[in-house]
């Protein structure tokens, strides 16, 4: 059976952009882990795209796939589009290239120019003259990254303006210092999604599947959830490393130990030989 799959960077301005990447000059590796190199996208480059998502960085999933928002908080965000009536007419960026490293690593550089500068060649492709109808921002810097872009002359032309959203994976690092419950953080995410999607669906004039017009629970159920699409990915990955299982993990007796090394392992239930 044929199998769909992301073709890659091969027409411009993309290829262009992949290959002038900033490194170490610009993404300094105490705050970045550029050992893993960059990681640009997921979704559509042909036009098509109706929404566009900023996120923030890629993690141990993203590092292995060379895509974005393939884990958890990307199988929710699928979920978040699917009730918009969006199934394949998404891009998805990040506000960084490379994973941040360490707990205030991104914050401080949230309003770093040389960063912003790459960035926005990466918005400019995709939201000037463009068809894209929302842009949703996955948390604060995420949301920095857009308006750094809106203040440049081709951001301010563009009359596109974002919705901040709570990012995907909130309950998990709100609930982590103690303060708040995983279970009442996740229903802060989904009060704010189901607020989210009521904007939302309306700027959202040409879905390519059918708008829901449901909310969310209290909790996030596993019906929530969506796979990410072989279309998403690069040619020749296996089917498990866009399923719902978790698949990959940072691990090691040090933190530099833990930097160095990806554990991948092939879940349970995808294991063909069992």
């Amino acid at each position: 059976m044929a199998s769909p799959f992301d073709r890659g960077y091969v027409d411009e301005p993309f290829a262009s952009l992949v290959a002038e990447c900033p490194g170490a000059e610009t993404y300094p590796p105490a705050d970045f882990r550029i050992e893993w190199g960059p990681i640009f996208h997921r979704g559509r480059l042909d036009g098509s795209a109706r929404v566009v998502v900023i996120g923030q960085d890629p993690g141990a999933h993203e590092a292995i796939v060379r895509r974005i928002l393939v884990g958890e908080a990307g199988q929710r965000l699928q979920g978040f589009l699917a009730r918009l009536g969006i199934a394949r007419s998404y891009t998805l960026i990040n506000a960084f290239a490379y994973s941040v490293y360490g707990q205030f690593g991104g914050e401080r550089h949230r309003d770093d120019p040389a960063i912003a500068a790459y960035r926005n060649r990466w918005l400019d492709a995709l939201l000037v003259g463009t068809g894209v109808q929302a842009v949703i921002a996955l948390g604060s810097l995420a949301d920095s990254a857009f308006t750094a872009w809106q203040a440049t002359p081709s951001g301010a032309a563009s009359g596109l303006s974002c919705r901040r959203i709570l990012h995907p994976t909130y309950p998990e690092g709100a609930s982590r210092g103690g303060k708040v419950t995983r279970k009442a953080a996740m229903s802060q995410m989904l009060t704010d999604w189901n607020l989210a999607l009521d904007e939302l669906r309306p700027r959202i004039t040409s879905p390519d599947a059918p708008q829901r017009t449901d909310h969310y629970g209290d909790a996030l159920l596993p019906a929530d959830r969506a796979p990410i699409s072989a279309e998403d990915l690069p040619a020749g990955l296996p089917a498990w490393m866009r399923s719902l299982d978790a698949w990959a993990s940072r691990e090691g007796a040090t933190p530099e130990d833990k930097r160095a090394t990806l554990v991948v392992q092939v879940p349970r239930r995808q294991r063909p030989w069992t």
